[in-house]
């Protein structure tokens, strides 16, 4: 994912879910912010910013906070276990309370200015709260969209290098980004279009097929033993269980022409409801002012 990509990407998924705004505070708009004042304060308050370094260790270096998946066969284990117990041992343990994180959205309706000539234009919507309840034919509608739609009007036609559909199945946060766009007001009008295209688009039995193909290939791809021990952690702290990937898979290889007009109506409020993120050009994100009913907050990055 590249930075502006990521950026608005990161900006907009902060105002559905916690998580997804500590990941804009820790690697977002927010993040280069935060190193700019730190910057400042290395000069003029060094005492300050050495206190709260020393907390920051004291808070990420602990073991009884810590949460640590080894990757290798059983009997490499049995010689390998002495010195992970003699690595947390060496570790200083501290037991801290749960901290109570009161975020602040930004705006709704964002455009964040950078000396560019091309944009990237980001809409999202929690679908959840519309009533859409996750299943696993909607990834591979969001892979359709991606390799279809979202190719043919954003990439194609509209000359932007990418256009993508993202699903965050846990949050229900769905989004749609273009990659160095050199369009703004109509790339918008192309994510506020999907829903009637889901509704009206004929779908070959072809295209469905490389679509549960590829989405298949997604869920059950290739994975190095470290990439598999990652994994394993992950579906540990998010509770996933094998039974539900097989459940999805499942549900992937049942999609229907129906599941993609079923999903075309969660989106048909897409439009008024969406939350908009635009880095790009001041000038660009001025002109898209006009004619539009969402006045776009501006923020200077750079």
């Amino acid at each position: 994912m590249t930075m502006g990509h990521q950026m608005v990407s990161l900006r907009l998924s902060a105002h559905f879910h916690e998580a997804e705004w500590a990941a804009e505070q820790m690697n977002g708009v927010t993040y280069l912010f935060f190193l700019r004042r730190l910057a400042k304060a290395v000069d003029e308050d060094w005492s300050g910013v050495l206190a709260e370094m020393e907390e920051i260790r004291c808070i990420l270096l602990n073991r009884d906070a810590m949460l640590l998946n080894v990757t290798l066969d059983e009997t490499g284990w049995s010689d390998f276990r002495s010195q992970v117990n003699g690595f947390l041992e060496a570790l200083p343990a501290s037991m801290r309370g749960h901290a109570v994180w009161s975020p602040e959205r930004p705006a709704d309706f964002e455009g964040m200015t950078v000396p560019s000539q091309v944009n990237y234009v980001a809409k999202g919507v929690n679908i959840f709260e519309g009533g859409y309840r996750f299943h696993g034919s909607s990834l591979v509608i969001c892979r359709y969209l991606r390799n279809a739609w979202l190719w043919d009007r954003i990439r194609v036609q509209g000359g932007a290098y990418g256009g993508f559909c993202l699903f965050n199945r846990l949050s229900g946060v769905l989004s749609f980004v273009s990659y160095r766009d050199p369009n703004l007001s109509k790339t918008l009008e192309v994510f506020d279009q999907t829903a009637d295209f889901l509704d009206t688009a004929t779908l070959h039995e072809d295209e469905l097929a490389r679509s549960i193909i590829g989405t298949i290939g997604d869920i059950d791809q290739y994975m190095l033993p470290d990439a598999k021990g990652y994994a394993s952690m992950v579906r540990h702290i998010t509770g996933q269980t094998e039974k539900e990937r097989q459940q999805i898979r499942e549900e992937v290889l049942n999609a229907t022409t129906s599941d993609f007009q079923g999903f075309g109506q969660a989106l048909e409020t897409f439009k008024e409801r969406g939350l908009v993120k635009v880095l790009g050009s001041e000038k660009a994100i001025q002109d898209a002012q006009t004619g539009r009913q969402e006045r776009l907050h501006i923020l200077k990055v750079i």
